[in-house]
C-alpha cells in the first residue's frame, strides 16, 4: 500500500511542476512578446531621432548658404522676390 501511495504522490508533485513550468513558460512568452514590442517601438523612435539630428546637422552646416536663407525667408517669414508673381489657390 505505501508504494502505490508514494507513486501516486510523485505522479501527482510531477504533474505539478509540469503544470508550472507550463504556466511560466506561457508568462515569460507574454513578456518576450511585450519586449519585443516596446525594442519596436524604441528603434522607431531613435530612427526619428537620427533623421532629425541629420536634418539639424545638415540646417547647421548649411546656415550661411544663400538658397538656404533663402528657402527660410520664403517659407517661414513669406518673404518673396521683389518681381515674383504669388498665386493663391482659391479652389479649396
Amino acid at each position: 500500500m505505501k508504494l502505490r501511495r508514494s507513486n501516486w504522490l510523485t505522479l501527482v508533485v510531477i504533474v505539478g511542476l509540469i503544470a508550472y513550468a507550463c504556466i511560466a513558460l506561457m508568462n515569460m512568452r507574454t513578456k518576450v512578446a511585450q519586449a519585443n514590442e516596446t525594442e519596436a517601438e524604441l528603434r522607431e523612435q531613435v530612427e526619428k531621432i537620427q533623421e532629425e539630428n541629420a536634418a539639424l546637422e545638415y540646417a547647421i552646416e548649411h546656415r550661411d548658404d544663400d538658397k538656404t536663407i533663402e528657402d527660410i525667408a520664403r517659407d517661414k517669414l513669406g518673404l518673396v522676390m521683389p518681381d515674383e508673381k504669388i498665386f493663391y489657390d482659391s479652389g479649396q
